[in-house]
């Protein structure tokens, strides 16, 4: 027990740190985009181009297959990959959070914590360029936008908490063990498949929506975000899964996360 306690300490100490320097993750995240998009003529808006295209293409040809209505399809269809391009990112770059900030972590003592919500600030900003699509998509569409919509801010909220303790934890496991992110990135590609986001979930028997959608936790977590800006209000059950989740995993993550800290450095 006392170990437990000690572990527990030592992380919240970390996050609370991260917090009281919450501009330190924010400036580095913005830092690493203006990198990433050095002397280009739109930066970011790049991603936001290449999805809208991506949506454009897939939209014409699984609308089709599916023999759903383009009106209803390519709004969920948009909406479903910015989310996806969101969680996936932010999971995947978070199993390298520390590997890839390794000369920080060797020489300035800052909160480890800082570097997860590092790259969970990057795609937040992502994030923020895309999810123009969507309201394009709908007025495009001629579907209107309803004031439901604000009710995304509070699965994003749920959702960004969530990606934070997943990162945190697998960002911990990473560092140790170098083929996790290859493992991770593979998941996240399988669950792209078995996620609603190409199909629609009315599609599935009975029978199989019951693995597929009830028993995907990145299902739950998209459709607090999605829903709302479709029109729709969330289902119980979605912020039921979504706040167990956080009562579990940060827990969990910090207990982790504090006994390890300490090896991190020496794990670089």
């Amino acid at each position: 027990m006392p170990d437990l306690a000690t572990s527990f300490s030592t992380a919240t100490a970390d996050v609370s740190a991260t917090i009281k320097r919450l501009r330190l993750p924010i400036l580095l995240g913005w830092q690493d985009v203006k990198q990433r998009y050095r002397r280009s003529m739109i930066g970011p808006f790049w991603l936001t181009i290449s999805t809208a295209i991506l949506v454009g293409c897939i939209g014409l040809i699984f609308g089709h297959l599916f023999k759903a209505p383009m009106k209803e399809f390519l709004p969920f269809l948009a909406s479903g990959l910015v989310i996806w391009t969101f969680m996936s990112s932010s999971i995947i770059e978070g199993c390298t959070a520390f590997t890839t900030a390794d000369h920080i972590i060797r020489q300035l003592p800052i909160p480890l914590t800082v570097h997860v919500a590092r790259v969970l600030w990057r795609n937040i900003i992502i994030l923020a360029h895309n999810i123009v699509i969507i309201p394009i998509a709908m007025l495009f569409l001629g579907r209107e936008f309803s004031l439901t919509a604000i009710i995304s801010l509070f699965g994003f909220a749920l959702v960004t908490l969530n990606l934070m303790w997943i990162s945190l934890l697998l960002g911990t496991i990473c560092t140790r063990y170098r083929d996790f992110p290859q493992m991770v990135a593979s998941l996240m590609q399988v669950m792209f498949y078995t996620t609603p986001i190409m199909w629609m979930p009315r599609l599935l028997p009975k029978e199989v929506a019951r693995y597929f959608l009830d028993y995907n936790p990145f299902y739950h977590l998209m459709e607090l975000m999605r829903a709302p800006l479709l029109g729709t209000v969330p289902d119980a059950k979605h912020w039921m899964v979504a706040i167990a989740m956080l009562l579990v995993g940060w827990p969990v993550t910090l207990l982790f996360f504090g006994k390890f800290r300490r090896r991190i450095a020496y794990w670089l």
